[in-house]
């Protein structure tokens, strides 16, 4: 009886074992929360996606309201191309802007969306026109850096 006792233990704990696995999977695969809900694409144009991949989130005000479907190279405009899968259940006017923002201070990257005031809504495959590229950490600080030793200059030669 003893036998069966720590047997049956062994086995579940080896079952929430897996269970913790396909569950850290899902999460570093970004599929934790997968929609099946229809989907329309839009097309954006960045100069600068940052470390942007498939399926991140795509929110407005928040609330995600699709996911990152393709990013490709248009080598012709020297662009990231990304194609975004909204959910049908969303509607954004035309005239809508995307830009890609962080989630905290090194956080993973997503597209949010600001609606615009078009009466017109989105259909699929249309374009955003207006669109914010990532903002590079390095590129930051090498800015702040720079703007500190010119002041550094103009304070020495008075």
């Amino acid at each position: 009886m003893q036998r069966k006792s720590l047997d049956l233990w062994v086995g579940l704990f080896v079952l929430i074992g897996a269970a913790a696995l396909v569950f850290l999977a899902l999460k570093a695969g970004n599929m934790s929360s997968m929609s099946f809900n229809a989907t329309y694409p839009v097309v954006t144009k960045f100069d600068n996606i940052g470390g942007l991949k498939p399926r991140a989130p795509v929110k407005s005000a928040g609330v995600v309201v699709g996911r990152v479907g393709d990013i490709r190279f248009d080598d012709k405009r020297f662009q990231a191309v990304v194609t975004l899968n909204l959910d049908t259940n969303y509607k954004f006017p035309k005239d809508s802007s995307a830009k890609i923002l962080t989630a905290g201070l090194l956080g993973e990257q997503y597209i949010g969306i600001e609606p615009g005031g078009d009466t017109n809504n989105l259909v699929a495959n249309d374009q955003i026109k207006m669109t914010q590229s990532a903002v590079v950490l390095e590129n930051l600080i090498s800015q702040f850096l720079y703007s500190k030793a010119a002041e550094g200059k103009e304070g020495n030669s008075k």
